[in-house]
Formats: C-alpha cells, structure tokens, sequence
C-alpha cells in the first residue's frame, strides 16, 4: 500500500485536469484547434500544462519507490509535498508570467526528482 502516493496521485491528476482545461478553454475563445495561434496566454498556459507532463510522471514514480522502498511515510510525504508544491507554483508562474514563482517551482520539483534519487540510488546499500 502507497497511501502517501496515493494521495499525491489524486492531487496532481486534479492538477493537470485543471491545466488542460485553462488550454481549452483559452483554445476555444481565440478559436485555435493546433497550436497557439500566436496568442501569448495560450502559449503560456500550453507551456504549463506540458511542464507539469514533462515532469511529474518520473517524480511521481519516483516518490512512489521511494514510499514503498523505504517504507517512511514522512520521507515520502516530504519528497510528494515538494513535488507537488513544485508543480503549483511552478504553474501559477507560467500562467502569470512571474519569473520569480516558476523559479521556486522549478527548484521545489528538482529537490524531489534528486532527494527520490539520491535515495533510490544510495539510501538502499547504506
């Protein structure tokens, strides 16, 4: 059982089915099918969604070994509260053009990616 996992599965699936629909919705008011149509908000708001793609499937995967290797509930709630404040704020510096915010986010999934991989790689012969 990965309850802490499961959990940050539920969270980020929430999160991603919002991105989508802020690519949708901005797809349908500029009446653009492919692409962005040269239309910054929907360039910024596709760039979030495939960010968040980009990266969350191998942190989560990550985490989720993590969870079950170690069995350390708090590690992994670490490591998935990390990864899963990364991606929000990371998004909300996508969508607002706010350097600063994608920064942090950026920052905040890196340390889960590496901290679920040092772990992964050296947690276990030590």
């Amino acid at each position: 059982m990965l309850p802490v996992t499961a959990l940050l599965t539920g969270g980020l699936c929430a999160v991603l089915v919002a991105l989508s629909l802020l690519v949708s919705f901005a797809r349908v008011r500029t009446k653009t099918s492919l692409g962005d149509g040269d239309d910054d908000m929907l360039r910024r708001r596709i760039r979030a969604q495939g960010n968040f793609v980009e990266y969350t499937p191998m942190a989560l995967l990550a985490v989720g070994l993590v969870e079950h290797l170690s069995g350390s509930t708090l590690l992994a709630l670490s490591l998935g509260g990390a990864l899963l404040l990364g991606r929000l704020v990371h998004a909300a510096g996508m969508l607002g053009n706010l350097l600063p915010l994608r920064v942090v986010g950026m920052m905040l999934t890196y340390a889960s990616l590496l901290g679920s991989a040092g772990w992964l790689v050296f947690g276990q012969v030590l």
